[in-house]
This record gives structure tokens, sequence and C-alpha cells, in this order.
């Protein structure tokens, strides 16, 4: 499994109700995308940083999302560049499930 961190530095802080307002109109965006499991929206507590972390199959089909076209998105909806972070996640706890997953070697 690959988790991906985007963020981006807001040309100017946000509320929380703005965030939740604006992450709600671009969450179709991800609904059944191939690869990706999951999506957590996240803003820091003072507003100034947006961005996401994604849980994807793997890295190839997580590069098919952070395209040149996607970036173009970012900058329109948000006014500034993001930044993408890969991460290997080689073991996942699962505490809902009670469960500790081994990602196998590729």
């Amino acid at each position: 499994m690959i988790i991906v961190f985007t963020a981006f530095t807001l040309p100017k802080p946000i509320t929380r109700e703005e965030a939740r307002s604006i992450f709600l109109s671009t969450a179709p965006t991800y609904r059944g995308v191939q690869g990706l499991f999951r999506k957590h929206y996240v803003l820091s507590q003072d507003g100034v940083t947006a961005g996401g972390v994604y849980l994807w199959n793997s890295r190839a089909e997580a590069e098919a999302m952070y395209t040149e076209s996607w970036h173009t998105f970012v900058r329109e909806k948000y006014g500034t560049d993001p930044t993408v972070s890969y991460f290997d996640s080689p073991v996942v706890v699962d505490n809902v499930a009670q469960q500790v997953f081994a990602d196998p070697a590729e």
C-alpha cells in the first residue's frame, strides 16, 4: 500500500466550516478512483495549511492521480501549488477491525 500526503499553504487562513464546504465540493471527484481506498481531507488548526492523506493500492495508481491537470485544479481552487509526498505502508494497525495487516512483499 502507498500513503500519499498532499499539502498546500493557503493565501489566507480559512475556518473549519469554510474548509468543510470546500472539501465537500471536491469530494465527489475522488469517488470511484481506481486504486484509491480512502482520502482524508486535512486542515491545520491555524487554517493556513490544507491537504489530504490518501491510501492507495499502488504507487502507479497514485501517480495516475497527481497529474499536471490535478496540480492545475488545486492551484485554481486554492490559489497555491500543492506538494505531493509518497510513502510505502508495509504494516497497518486497524483498531476497528482489531487486526494488524502486513502488505505482502512485491
